[in-house]
């Protein structure tokens, strides 16, 4: 099986963007090897502080966010990082080619129950000018060179595109490499599995709930066929899942804050996600457009996601608009 760095490489990727992915495995390594540990190590339960999302941190988001910045900005190609974790960015080389924003651990509500957890990421152009602004940050999700994630569950997983595909890669514990398990990765375009966090139905625009509705109705209603739900709590176990069998992966519109009407951050997890997804040929929406084509404002800001295999995404969109 051919290793990481000779398959970007036969992709003809920049040597420059071979060394942040490359730094990006070794950040995944480290952090594999602390979420095996657990509470061996120390590293479950909460901290007493919280994020500048508003949310309390666990010991390992601190954790894997602290070792993301140290040897992400220790790479003299990273111009600086944006975390998810944090109010502002972080500058590393001055004249760095890239940019990487993160969530250093999705899913944290996981990490006690020894469940899915994963690092999202998304590598962008720096601009020509040297400096450390918030504002070279703020490009569209087309702008991407590198998206992806590593989950860290039975098995440690690299999955990430640089616009040839996906690929996906498993960690050998034997040899301590990431090796090509998956090389093109497609997402079927028809489904009959989704995830969504039924919880929150009463809080939904009423096409959402509609189609999920008509999704529960099965044979007996009109979408004439059963469908199965799915959901880890985590985007990343749940996209995964999404990019290794197919369907529909959504966390949309949510009435109960004005202000923040949306859960999912768009340059953490929205706009790496997306771009996998497309890459493997399916869609990814808001529900009002296309997730890669946002314009951002604020590193952390938040948006709709509607993603997967193609056919069922569609059909979503045509109830959100009333067309269903």
């Amino acid at each position: 099986m051919q290793r990481l760095i000779p398959t970007l490489r036969n992709d003809q990727v920049d040597e420059a963007l071979i060394s942040v992915i490359n730094t990006l495995q070794i950040c995944a390594k480290e952090i594999s090897f602390r979420c095996g540990q657990g509470k061996l190590a120390g590293v479950l339960g909460s901290t007493l502080d919280e994020n500048i999302q508003g949310e309390t941190q666990k010991k390992l988001d601190v954790l894997a966010n602290q070792l993301l910045k140290d040897i992400l900005l220790e790479c003299k190609h990273v111009r600086a990082v944006a975390s998810e974790e944090e109010e502002g960015i972080v500058g590393g080389t001055l004249d760095g080619r890239y940019l990487v924003a993160f969530d250093p651990l999705d899913g944290s509500s996981n990490i006690d129950i020894n469940s899915m957890v994963g690092t999202i990421f998304s590598v962008l152009p720096a601009p020509a000018e040297p400096g450390a602004e918030v504002d070279m940050f703020l490009q569209p999700g087309s702008n991407q060179v590198a998206a992806g994630y590593i989950l860290y569950g039975p098995r440690t997983m690299l999955v990430f595109t640089t616009g040839k595909g996906v690929k996906m890669f498993t960690l050998d514990q034997t040899v301590g490499e990431f090796l090509l398990t998956e090389a093109d990765v497609t997402i079927a375009e028809t489904t009959t599995e989704f995830a969504i966090n039924m919880s929150n139905h009463r809080h939904w625009q009423p096409g959402m709930r509609r189609y999920i509705d008509d999704l529960l109705l099965g044979k007996a209603g009109p979408r004439n066929k059963d469908f199965n739900m799915r959901w880890v709590a985590a985007m990343v176990a749940d996209v995964h899942r999404v990019l290794t069998r197919g369907g529909l992966f959504t966390y949309p519109w949510d009435s109960r804050k004005a202000n923040k009407p949306f859960k999912l951050r768009l340059m953490y997890e929205g706009n790496p996600m997306a771009w996998l997804v497309e890459q493997a040929g399916g869609l990814a929406d808001t529900g009002e457009g296309r997730i890669l084509d946002i314009q951002p404002t604020d590193i952390h800001q938040r948006c709709g996601v509607i993603l997967g295999s193609r056919d069922e995404v569609t059909t979503c969109l045509q109830y959100l608009k009333g067309s269903q």
